[in-house]
């Protein structure tokens, strides 16, 4: 619920200022409906492939905060190839399932949008 908030923002918050206490840390969002989006800014420095791998090292642990509060890895903007490694945190096992077969029912060749949610 919206209530909870201010309460996953210190969480996340915690988390993201001891990983990236060199970083410079965005939120944005939709904060009325609890639809918040996290940007870390890659410094000019920082060579691109040493960011990410900085990123995919602490994406798991926001993921288990955002899993705790009963949150969503993406939300309007859909999964695609960012996220799609870490929608198993939200999402259980059976309703990633069901995903797969409505993808098949409507796209039984894999035309559409192939590998963006499903390899």
């Amino acid at each position: 619920p919206v209530s909870r908030v201010p309460e996953f923002l210190n969480a996340v918050d915690e988390v993201v200022t001891k990983a990236y206490s060199d970083l410079e840390i965005i939120w944005f969002g939709h904060i009325g409906d609890g639809n918040l989006h996290l940007n870390i800014l890659k410094p000019e420095r920082l060579a691109a492939d040493e960011f990410k791998a900085r990123c995919d090292a602490v994406s798991p642990m926001i993921c288990d905060v955002v899993s705790q509060y009963g949150g969503s890895v993406s939300a309007e903007h859909g999964i695609g190839l960012l996220k799609k490694g870490y929608l198993h945190y939200t999402r259980p096992p059976a309703e990633i399932d069901l995903m797969r077969l409505v993808k098949k029912a409507f796209d039984p060749d894999g035309i559409l949008n192939p590998g963006k949610v499903f390899d």
